[in-house]
């Protein structure tokens, strides 16, 4: 639908506006104030970090060392060859059972492990997972559940060897157990 435009004012309507309005005159516009240069940005969030670092390094009550988030576990079980850890790191080995021990305090996690690893057993599988977290919410002590999973399997004499998943399984928030 298109709009009609609006008819031109006759010359008595010019008239009679000017009338109406009386005598005008032109306002000269005044120049623009120059604005102030604008401060340069500047990270104050990421300064104040950085100040903080040092008194919580100081004040911390556990060993900024002992923290493993982001490593990646790895074990071998002594006597076997250096390969078959190679080839459990690149994924050769096919998960037949898993388990994911996310919102588990330590002692139902040591027990999901234990109940994974005997059924393992009685099943026959040769490999399986546990996806443990990478503790990037657990207090100053570091994953629990990552570490709790570490000292559990290099305990078991049917552990063969394990290491961190491949990041498309789990990353280093899961390991890959290969069983006898």
């Amino acid at each position: 639908m298109s709009r009609r435009a609006p008819p031109e004012p006759s010359t008595d309507d010019i008239a009679l506006f000017r009338d109406a309005v009386g005598p005008v005159r032109r306002i000269e516009a005044e120049p623009p104030v120059p604005e102030k240069p604008r401060p340069r940005p500047r990270a104050h969030m990421r300064e104040a970090d950085e100040a903080a670092v040092a008194g919580d390094l100081l004040r911390a009550d556990y060993d900024p060392a002992l923290i493993e988030i982001g490593e990646e576990l790895s074990y071998l079980r002594e006597g076997h060859s250096p390969k078959l850890l190679r080839r459990l790191k690149r994924g050769q080995f096919s998960i037949q059972g898993e388990i994911d021990l996310h919102h588990m305090n330590a002692e139902a996690a040591r027990a999901s492990i234990l109940d994974l690893l005997d059924e393992a057993h009685a099943e026959g599988w040769r490999c399986v997972r546990i996806v443990h977290g990478k503790g990037l919410r657990s207090r100053p002590g570091g994953p629990v559940l990552k570490g709790l999973t570490d000292r559990l399997l290099r305990r078991r004499s049917d552990v063969l060897a394990f290491a961190s998943a491949r990041p498309a399984q789990g990353g280093t928030g899961a390991v890959v157990v290969l069983l006898r």
